[in-house]
């Protein structure tokens, strides 16, 4: 027991004030890169789930659909179309992004077939722009689709986005165009369909109910070729 009166080293040394104690930052995991849109977050992958995927590249990269990138592109998804367990069933390739909608197990198997995919083309679009570098900006964004209704919308929504984008610039459509730039052409939902290519498809046949039956028998019928919204967002 202290005397009466007798003070602390840590109460002689109060000057009646203190210092407020300094807050800091919460760590968050690895810091974005500039310009990342998508977050390093989990992906949901299911195998009874078909998945909308969007890759989006640089912008030093040249017009996408152009027949010298198009030619590059083409290449990659067929050898890509049945790959680590991942199907590409529908693809459209815009200026500046490309739109899929794929099959696949698990999200390793995804992460696997959309790299090996995106190496082939930047290696191949390079080649084609006599330069180096990095080709695609950001990680590619996937939804998955759990109903008819979501696969149905998807699929209006990847092989009519040519449909909107040239809409917005004041092209004038036939409503029996078809998207060269896209799988359009071997696509066999359409309710009237086109003409089919010669040779072999760049893209897979569906296996999950989903995308193979289910969205035509629950989700609507058959797709027309002017069905997009030009007045739609993406």
């Amino acid at each position: 027991m202290r005397p009466t009166g007798e003070k602390t080293a840590a109460e002689q040394l109060d000057f009646g004030f203190r210092t407020p104690p300094r807050r800091r930052k919460k760590r968050r995991g690895r810091p974005p890169k500039p310009g990342a849109g998508v977050p390093h977050l989990p992906r949901s992958v299911h195998a009874r789930f078909p998945l909308h995927v969007t890759l989006r590249v640089q912008r030093h990269v040249w017009q996408l659909r152009s027949r010298r990138c198009f030619r590059v592109l083409e290449r990659a998804f067929r050898a890509a179309a049945a790959r680590f367990d991942t199907r590409i069933a529908q693809f459209s390739v815009q200026w500046n992004h490309i739109h899929l909608v794929v099959e696949t197990r698990e999200a390793r198997a995804l992460a696997r077939a959309v790299q090996g995919m995106a190496i082939r083309m930047a290696k191949g679009l390079n080649r084609v722009m006599g330069r180096k570098g990095t080709v695609f900006a950001d990680r590619y964004h996937s939804r998955p689709l759990r109903t008819p209704t979501e696969v149905r919308r998807a699929l209006v929504y990847v092989l009519g986005n040519a449909r909107k984008h040239l809409a917005a610039l004041g092209y004038k459509l036939s409503p029996h165009y078809v998207d060269e730039y896209s799988s359009a052409a071997w696509f066999t939902g359409w309710a009237v369909p086109p003409a089919r290519p010669a040779g072999e498809p760049p893209v897979s046949p569906a296996t999950t109910w989903l995308l193979s039956t289910g969205w035509r028998e629950r989700g609507g019928g058959p797709i027309r070729r002017d069905e997009m919204r030009v007045d739609c967002v993406g």
